[in-house]
């Protein structure tokens, strides 16, 4: 239901960036093992947590240059969740199975955690630094944005470490 509502927002989505900090949202994200986590789990590492769908054009080409950076990056402090917004598990599991991945997947069908970052295109993400604060919000993807990412990225990983 939510990932449709999320679909009527997909046509002539630009990228947006915003310094606006404020606390992650306290939600659930579930993995296929039956795990869960919150972005406060991750605290003391950076997180970006993307959302997408099999359904998402975009989304082909975001999925495996956020893997890339999380490969790229994950040594040094990144976590990358990728949240997936299909209804259906076997659309995700067929998008899976023809994008090999590293990053850790995780499964929204209801939108619920799509609803508590108050997404409003497909694909978003989202960059929280180290201490559980929303730090820079992306809505869409195009590669020319992908420097924007790794600039992100390396100006919250220099940040100091805080307890």
């Amino acid at each position: 239901m939510a990932a449709a509502a999320l679909a009527l927002g997909l046509l002539a989505v630009g990228v947006t960036a915003s310094s606006d900090v404020h606390p992650a949202p306290a939600v659930q994200l579930r993995f296929a093992d039956g795990t869960t986590a919150q972005p406060s789990t991750y605290k003391g590492k950076v997180l970006l947590v993307d959302f997408w769908a099999s359904w998402c054009v975009p989304c082909k080409t975001s999925f495996p240059a956020l893997d890339a950076l999380y490969q790229q990056y994950r040594d040094q402090g990144l976590q990358v969740v990728a949240v997936n917004l299909d209804e259906r598990q076997k659309d995700a599991d067929t998008f899976l199975a023809a994008h090999s991945h590293v990053m850790p997947i995780a499964f929204d069908p209801k939108g619920e955690s799509a609803i508590a970052f108050a997404l409003r295109g497909m694909p978003s993400s989202v960059l929280i630094d180290r201490t559980g604060n929303i730090r820079f919000t992306h809505m869409g993807y195009s590669t020319n944005v992908l420097g924007r990412y790794r600039d992100e990225i390396r100006l919250l990983l220099a940040e100091p470490r805080r307890e």
